[in-house]
């Protein structure tokens, strides 16, 4: 694993939405799902909006891989767990970022409730 480097971090952290597909148990991509993404610290973060029965995040924590796309760039990930001293940081960001969409949708993706299904996405070394 590596890194994201400053311009991964600028393409992907720069967009509201990614698209995250997790990967099945035999290695194949489940069907792209649109996400919003969050930079904090040199880290890319996800949230569930639905919360723990949404069936991508089940999906993802099962597998633990998949891919994601956004602003022109493509990166096999590894769905990883927030630090839990971030948590602030990322409401600030998703508040900074998605504030505009209005309260309801941003609230699904703040606040404590929100804090235990934040996933911080790692790529690998590869890409394709």
């Amino acid at each position: 694993m590596s890194a994201w480097t400053d311009d991964e971090l600028r393409h992907i952290g720069g967009v509201t939405e990614i698209q995250l597909a997790p990967r099945r148990s035999d290695g194949t991509l489940r069907t792209y799902m649109t996400m919003w993404v969050v930079s904090v610290e040199d880290e890319l973060y996800v949230r569930s909006a639905g919360g723990q029965d949404r069936p991508w995040y089940r999906h993802a924590l099962a597998t633990g891989t998949g891919r994601i796309r956004a602003g022109g760039v493509e990166r096999e990930v590894i769905f990883d767990a927030a630090d839990p001293g971030v948590h602030e940081a990322i409401d600030a960001s998703y508040h900074a970022k998605c504030d505009r969409y209005g309260p309801g949708p941003v609230s699904h993706v703040t606040g404590p409730d929100a804090h235990s299904v934040t996933i911080r996405l790692v790529h690998t070394d590869h890409a394709d």
